[in-house]
């Protein structure tokens, strides 16, 4: 159920549960510490993301290409997001269809029925310069572009890497063995040879498997570093200092970190914004359910419903009933639905450097105090009023999408079970600043063309960052206060890239460099972070490198798209 996306996270079942140093950004969260999400699961964080579907900017692969990475610029990478995806269109949406394909087994689509303040977004985006496109065609739209999003769902539920490629009868193949609750921790190196890996049960039995011609990791920006360092393979001081015998002296492991960081704007939205209630009635009655709740915790209990109960019980079954039956309703996505992409003139002319969403509900006190870390008392007059189920927000999210600054994870420990030390060390580069003020201020250029009679009403500035600046009402925010709000309360957009990038740590055939048969796949391998949301090229990532690997290995695929396939051998 993609709207309950964030009750995944902070599960141990089914997130890591890292956490980071925002370095100089954190100011108003909980203890400093930055939340990092990363699916624990198959499908890995497609199946705990928010399931938006951007590919990025042109310009971001043509610019990899450009900077070594042979064979990965946009009209090569094309092919691989075209074989992946399975568009339903909507006429609401405006698609270059000769860069899309709906017969590829990954669910893309935009929700049903539309919201209407997912809608108004758009409308007031246009009225503030921004053309109407498609932000995943082939010329991204333009200088500034606006669209509701297409998400990796089909039929109203999630189409994770897992759901699109593996469940089913693909996971049923006698020459696939998946093997779940395993942490692996090693790669067996010898000499400079990969030849397996070694893991650990959850009842902590070690096992290995042998690798016939290649190891191929696709553990993230997170885990394919940390499990390249527990091998052997990094900056040799760090892991001599964690108690790792250093096999290859590699200080690009896990460096270069990038990743996209936002504010979270809220907008009061009488009659705009979707409250919790409703969303929760779109739940079916078991949410009403247990301590507090309007509904007896025993469905047994419900022969004694009140009239006003089994009204409520009723709707709530009906709306669910209808998801599950059409895929339509308040269930059908993450309530993140509309975006905008532009470039702020400030340097990356090659991409857009900067994305705005629609979030069209103000979330609760479990996403924004728990999930995000926010201390709430700082940022709102009344916490408990702002995000109370009848209230009524959106939030725009200013999004600086190609940042300068750059984090490390580094090894801590020889214990695979010990996280690696997650340094976002955001905002060191004080060109990402800049850049933030100027996508904040055309968040609030969005909201200030707003259509229709419903107007939102000002933005909500944290009492104590007003006063401190002597701002008062909806009058223009200064840069000073901008900075503070952004020190303060920015948060990770969970697009962590770039720790294992092309170009240092890989080849651009995502083979490590100095390791025969050792070979990278995910979001690491970036050698930038592309101006938007990360899921979509990792799967293109994993795509292109299916081809590569089957080429290597005279392996035969039903299509190659990129690759040209080894001769067959006489």
């Amino acid at each position: 159920m993609p709207v309950a996306c964030a009750a995944m996270q902070l599960n141990p079942e089914t997130d890591w549960m890292y956490t980071g140093d925002p370095g100089k950004a954190g100011l108003g969260l909980n203890g400093r510490r930055m939340p990092v999400p990363r699916g624990k699961m198959l499908g890995g964080s497609s199946s705990i993301n928010y399931m938006v579907y951007v590919r990025g900017h042109p310009g971001d692969f043509d610019s990899w290409a450009k900077g070594g990475a042979t064979g990965w610029s946009y009209d090569e990478v094309l092919p691989y997001f075209r074989k992946s995806e399975g568009l339903s269109p909507c006429a609401e949406v405006a698609i270059d269809t000769v860069a899309h394909s709906n017969d590829g087994p990954l669910g893309v689509s935009v929700r049903s029925p539309l919201i209407p303040a997912a809608q108004a977004f758009v409308e007031a985006a246009e009225a503030a310069g921004f053309k109407r496109g498609d932000y995943n065609g082939r010329d991204r739209g333009g200088v500034a572009v606006t669209s509701l999003l297409q998400t990796t769902t089909k039929k109203g539920k999630r189409s994770s890497t897992y759901q699109a490629f593996l469940e089913g009868e693909p996971e049923q193949r006698p020459n696939l063995t998946i093997i779940t609750h395993a942490l692996a921790t090693k790669v067996i190196l010898e000499g400079s040879e990969a030849k397996g890996v070694i893991y650990r049960s959850r009842a902590g039995e070690i096992s290995e498997v042998r690798a016939d011609k290649e190891v191929i990791l696709s553990a993230g920006a997170i885990g394919s570093p940390h499990l390249l360092m527990l091998s052997g393979v990094g900056p040799r001081t760090e892991l001599e200092a964690a108690g790792v015998a250093c096999v290859l002296d590699q200080p690009h492991v896990g460096k270069h970190l990038k990743d996209h960081l936002q504010i979270a704007l809220f907008f009061p939205a009488p009659g705009v914004g979707v409250p919790l209630k409703e969303i929760a009635l779109s739940l079916g009655p078991d949410i009403f359910r247990g301590p507090g709740g309007p509904l007896p915790a025993d469905p047994a209990d419900d022969v004694n419903l009140s009239a006003e109960q089994s009204a409520l019980k009723q709707e709530a079954g009906r709306r669910l009933a209808e998801w599950a039956a059409t895929g339509t309703g308040l269930p059908a996505s993450s309530l993140y639905d509309a975006v905008a992409f532009f470039s702020t003139g400030l340097g990356d002319t090659h991409s857009h450097d900067a994305q705005i969403g629609c979030f069209v509900t103000n979330g609760d006190d479990d996403l924004v105090r728990v999930k995000l870390n926010v201390d709430t008392s700082l940022y709102f007059d009344d916490a408990a009023k702002r995000l109370a189920p009848d209230a009524e927000h959106i939030i725009l999210l200013a999004n600086p999408v190609l940042p300068h600054s750059e984090g490390e994870i580094v090894l801590t420990s020889a214990d695979p079970s010990v996280h690696p030390s997650i340094r976002l060390n955001y905002y060191d580069d004080p060109h990402d600043m800049k850049v933030m003020r100027a996508v904040v201020r055309r968040a609030l250029d969005i909201a200030a063309h707003w259509p229709g009679n419903r107007k939102i009403g000002p933005v909500l500035i944290p009492p104590f960052l007003a006063k401190k600046h002597s701002h008062v009402g909806d009058a223009e925010p200064s840069d000073a206060l901008l900075d503070d709000l952004a020190l303060h309360f920015s948060c990770t957009v969970y697009h962590e890239t770039s720790t294992c990038r092309i170009g240092n740590v890989v080849d651009p055939r995502l083979r490590v460099v100095g390791v025969k048969n050792l070979r990278v796949a995910d979001a690491s391998v970036m050698p930038n972070v592309i101006s938007g949301n990360t899921n979509a090229p990792s799967i293109m990532i994993g795509e292109k490198a299916a081809e590569m690997i089957a080429r290597d290995h005279s392996v035969r695929l039903a299509e190659f798209v990129g690759e040209s396939p080894r001769p067959s051998r006489l």
